[in-house]
């Protein structure tokens, strides 16, 4: 008898807690509303290297009103292949020579080419075939790059 009595006590204290737990009490749970974050982006990790190439031989008009190279530098003009490599040789951005202007015998163009890796150290850049300039990771982010073939 003692242990049927034990047994009703424990059978119905289980019931109880286990009604207790799941019982609705009426009230909400007020939740803590939850404030997305947003996400900025870091910012990429490139710079436009910028600068001038001039031209000192061999120059004659572009019939744009511009010029490019003539006499053995017939690879010399608008849109020209601009490469600049790593200091390892690894070629890390490409452009292209930019507007053309004439003063006197000299052809002077722009250069602007994006997306040149940062954390580098070194670059060099070479324009079309015609050898290859060095320049320090703050030169070329700060639009040093000056080059002259003639």
């Amino acid at each position: 008898m003692v242990a049927a009595l034990v047994g009703v006590v424990i059978g119905a204290g289980t019931v109880g807690a286990v009604w207790a737990i799941t019982a609705d009490t009426g009230q909400t749970v007020k939740e803590t509303p939850v404030t997305p974050t947003r996400v900025t982006p870091r910012p990429p990790a490139t710079f436009t290297l910028t600068g001038t190439f001039e031209l000192t031989d061999g120059v004659v008009g572009d019939d744009a009103g511009g010029c490019k190279g003539g006499d053995g530098y017939d690879d010399i003009f608008e849109g020209t292949a601009v490469t600049v490599y790593d200091a390892a040789g690894t070629v890390v951005a490409t452009g292209y020579l930019g507007d053309s202007t004439r003063e006197g015998g000299t052809c002077r163009f722009s250069v602007s080419v994006g997306g040149v890796p940062t954390g580098r150290g070194f670059y060099k850049v070479e324009v079309s075939h015609r050898g290859t300039v060095q320049l320090t990771e703050a030169q070329a982010r700060a639009g040093l790059f000056g080059a002259s073939l003639g």
